[in-house]
């Protein structure tokens, strides 16, 4: 009767051991562009790599769940979450009240500037406000000068932005009329125009102008303008989930807290921005 008695205790050891796993190995599927370098991208052997997939990788650490992370062409990414393809995007997405209509956020866990991407030797590379930086939501008036400022020197030339991005949206509202604004489906396409000389500047996220410009064909071109946050250019970068999945919103947030309080944001922000993109509170 012992023997059984015992038996049976293991076996119930066992199992709540093998359900204390399962619950462990729970994943979590993190759907991302591949084709925004540093932020994510598509590396050797089409391995993605980048600042977020390396914190997708510590966030899921945290949640104590497995990361599943996975391609998604940037102009269907919201479609495809809200179709339950996968749990979350993080993929250089800013918290907007535009896609909050749509989707919810957790973070941010990232926030950095626009500006432009001009060649060294043409007269855009002289923007006004280069060094300079502005909130539109907290410096609205400063900021709408400063861009005011600017517009001159854009007069009559092409402007590439990624399409269905903040920068777009900017683009848009203050520089419609002023200059030519083309859209892309990614950032690579509008740097090689740039490159092409197709296009005269491109607006982008710095972070990215900055990955750009470690590239060796951009040698010779700059990241000029003025460094504008807020307003319709969103609240930071978060990840990006569905309405109502407030169990996955709540782990993400603590995870992202505990990745900004202990470092890990800022090491990985320097390792492949070169900058501190870490939210300011």
């Amino acid at each position: 009767m012992k023997f059984v008695k015992t038996v049976g205790l293991a076996l119930l050891g066992s199992a709540l051991a093998m359900g204390a796993a399962s619950a462990q190995e729970k994943t979590v599927k993190i759907a991302t562009e591949g084709a925004y370098a540093p932020w994510n991208f598509t590396g050797a052997g089409g391995k993605l790599e980048g600042f977020e997939i390396d914190l997708a990788n510590d966030l899921c650490a945290r949640m104590k769940v497995k990361c599943e992370i996975v391609a998604q062409d940037w102009d269907g990414i919201i479609p495809a979450l809200t179709a339950k393809k996968y749990d979350a995007i993080m993929a250089g997405m800013s918290i907007t009240d535009e896609r909050k209509k749509t989707i919810d956020f957790a973070g941010p866990y990232a926030n950095s500037p626009n500006g432009f991407l001009v060649a060294k030797d043409s007269p855009l590379a002289k923007m006004p406000g280069t060094g300079e930086a502005f909130n539109l939501t907290s410096q609205q008036a400063a900021a709408e000068k400063a861009i005011e400022a600017y517009k001159p020197l854009l007069k009559g030339k092409t402007i590439g932005v990624q399409g269905s991005t903040i920068h777009a949206n900017f683009a848009d509202k203050y520089l419609k009329g002023t200059a030519e604004i083309r859209e892309y489906k990614t950032t690579e396409q509008h740097d090689l125009d740039l490159a092409a000389g197709r296009i005269d500047a491109v607006l982008a996220d710095a972070t990215a102008i900055i990955g750009t410009l470690e590239k060796p064909e951009f040698k010779d071109y700059a990241l000029v303008g003025p460094s504008i946050t807020g307003g319709l250019l969103g609240a930071g970068v978060g990840v990006g989930l569905r309405q109502g999945d407030t169990e996955l919103k709540k782990s993400f947030n603590e995870a992202i807290q505990g990745a900004i309080k202990d470092g890990t944001i800022q090491k990985l922000s320097m390792k492949w921005f070169k900058i501190d993109t870490t939210p300011r509170s």
